[in-house]
This record gives structure tokens, C-alpha cells and sequence, in this order.
């Protein structure tokens, strides 16, 4: 499982952001406390004092420095009822002062060793949910919302099965990727018409799959292949640019929408290669969207990128009438 590194940065600046927030309003606090009684002040510096010199103790190998030890931290003891006694009569809560850590396991660095700590992992998760949100910009992407009655339940006289049968065993199929989502799934290609609900799918997929801590990237193939342009023309921030790059290339779960609507040329045939070549090989899964067909894919992209959709991808193909056009028939 991999993270998204651009997230990763945001959630860290918010974790930075909280501590200092705390840091502050523990030196107001402090400030407080110090104006209206000033012995408190002075506890402070003799308890520090008396902690360093249990540390400096606890350095020394001479005779007897256990019991050195002992008495500085009996000393510590005594110095700490008297400054909460302090405190009290300054008028304030005992532990005032004493604000400790958001979170106890990291003392709020967001790592615990090398690892990421899961109070940063819940930011990550936050800020994951808000990239999501602002791309689709629907906020009711869920397998449950997805309603089946839009799709014509009479069947097909050619296949005798219905586009609403057809489309209920599709959604079902993207909710068991989506929910059993991990190294051994496939990729998934959807296909058909605009309007059949592929973005709307592919939008729970997301959401899904972020929701279980894999780090997902859902962008439309016209940005996608904008930013390998960027990066061979030198144009934008360099760190930018590449660090998108980065994250298409790496993350967990791409979800590259309308592929085919991005002008075609030399280049984007050697970006969607490189894309698509580059996440089969080191084993990260893929979901495109596309209006197109598997014929004019073929006749679209090179054979080296239409055999890697064709034998790679689960096709799953949408059926039925434009959702969107009937939605607007019905207002």
C-alpha cells in the first residue's frame, strides 16, 4: 500500500499547524498563570533545574548515585505538589498548565519510529477524501445511491437480457472490486456511451477504495497527458509537475476518466503507453473511462496500446439511454 505523497504533505501540514496552535496556547496559558503568580514561575525553572541534574545523575558512575538520584527526584516530587498548589490559588484548574500531546503514541510528530502514526494516517484519510470530493463535486458517490430505475428493464431482443439486469450485475461487479480491493485485483475498463453512469461508478470505486487506505488518483486523461507535456516542454514547476507524475505513475488505484476525449498526436500515444505500460509492470491497478469502443480503440491508439487494454483490462461495457437526457426530459 502506498501514499500519495502530495497528501501526505498536507496532512503533515496540519499536523505542524495543530501543534503550533497547542505550543501557543500552552505559552498563553503560561503567561497567564505567570502574571497573577509569579512563584509559579520560579517552580518552573527550579523543576527544570532538577530534571536536568537527574539527567546529568543518571550520566554519572560515582559512588552512591543512587540515592543522589533518589533525592532529586523526591525534590522533583515536592517541587510539583507546591506549584499545583500554586496554580490553584492563582485560581486556576491544578493541570492548567499541564497540556500534554494531542496524541501520546507520536507526541504529535505524526511518526512513531519511521512509521506514520495513525493520528497523521487520519488526517491523510481527511485529506484523501477532500481531493475526491473537490474532483467530483457530487457528494453522493455511493453504490446505494446508484439508481437502477434510470436503466430500461425491458430486454434486449438480441441478448434477452435487459439494461437494467445488465447494469445491476455491473454495479455489483465495481462494488466487489472496489470493496475487496487490493494487489490481486484487475483492471477494469469501462466502456460506452456518454451518460450511462461510468463517472458515477468510478467515483464510488474511489471512495471505496480510499475509505480502506489505499491512496487513489482520479483525474481525466486530457490533465493527465497536459502534465507529461508540461514536464517534456519544461513548462510549470518543475517539483510540481513531477510530483504529479509521480502520483499517477505510483499510486495504489489511477482512475483515468474520458480517455479519449484528449487530442490525439505522437506524444499522447507515448504518454498513455508509458502510463499504461509503466502501472502493469510494477503492479498498480488502473480503471479508464472512455466513450470509445473496442473498435475505435483499436483503430484510435497503437496495436501496443490497444493489445494492453484488450488482454490486461476487464471490460465492462454500459448499457441503456443517456441518463442525464432524461433527467432533463422529466423536469
Amino acid at each position: 500500500m502506498s501514499l500519495d505523497g502530495r497528501l501526505l504533505s498536507l496532512a503533515k501540514e496540519r499536523l505542524d499547524a495543530r501543534r503550533h496552535a497547542r505550543e501557543l496556547e500552552r505559552d498563553r496559558r503560561e503567561r497567564e498563570v505567570y502574571a497573577k503568580n509569579p512563584r509559579v514561575r520560579e517552580l518552573d525553572s527550579a523543576i527544570r533545574a532538577a530534571m536536568a541534574e537527574t539527567f546529568a545523575a543518571a550520566l554519572d558512575h560515582a559512588d552512591g548515585i543512587e540515592a543522589r538520584i533518589e533525592a532529586v527526584r523526591q525534590e522533583c516530587e515536592n517541587l510539583e505538589a507546591e506549584r499545583s498548589e500554586e496554580i490553584i490559588s492563582a485560581g486556576f484548574p491544578y493541570d492548567y498548565l499541564d497540556m500534554g500531546y494531542y496524541c501520546d503514541d507520536c507526541q504529535d510528530t505524526g511518526f512513531v519510529g519511521s512509521r506514520p502514526c495513525a493520528c497523521l494516517m487520519e488526517l491523510y484519510a481527511e485529506e484523501q477524501r477532500r481531493s475526491l470530493s473537490d474532483l467530483f463535486k457530487l457528494g453522493s458517490e455511493s453504490f446505494d445511491s446508484f439508481d437502477l430505475t434510470w436503466y430500461d428493464e425491458n430486454p434486449d431482443p438480441v441478448t434477452g437480457v435487459s439494461p437494467r439486469e445488465h447494469m445491476e450485475a455491473v454495479k455489483e461487479m465495481c462494488y466487489r472490486y472496489a470493496d475487496g480491493f487490493g494487489k490481486r485485483s484487475m483492471n477494469l475498463l469501462l466502456t460506452g456511451a456518454p451518460g450511462l453512469g461510468k463517472t458515477f461508478l468510478s467515483a464510488c470505486i474511489a471512495r471505496t477504495v480510499s475509505e480502506h487506505g489505499f491512496s487513489v488518483v482520479y483525474e481525466t486523461a486530457q490533465t493527465v497527458f497536459q502534465r507529461f507535456e508540461d514536464q517534456r516542454f519544461s513548462r510549470g514547476d518543475p517539483e510540481t509537475v513531477g510530483a504529479d507524475i509521480k502520483r499517477y505513475l505510483s499510486c495504489d488505484l489511477l482512475i483515468l476518466d474520458d480517455l479519449g476525449t484528449e487530442l490525439l498526436s505522437s506524444f499522447t500515444q507515448s504518454a498513455l503507453y508509458e502510463l499504461v505500460n509503466t502501472r502493469l509492470t510494477t503492479g498498480k491497478k488502473t480503471v479508464i473511462n472512455t466513450n470509445l469502443s473496442a473498435a475505435e480503440i483499436r483503430s484510435r491508439y497503437t496495436p501496443q496500446i490497444a493489445s494492453r487494454l484488450e488482454g490486461e483490462y476487464q471490460v465492462l461495457p454500459f448499457f441503456g439511454s443517456d441518463i442525464r437526457q432524461l433527467r432533463r426530459s422529466r423536469r
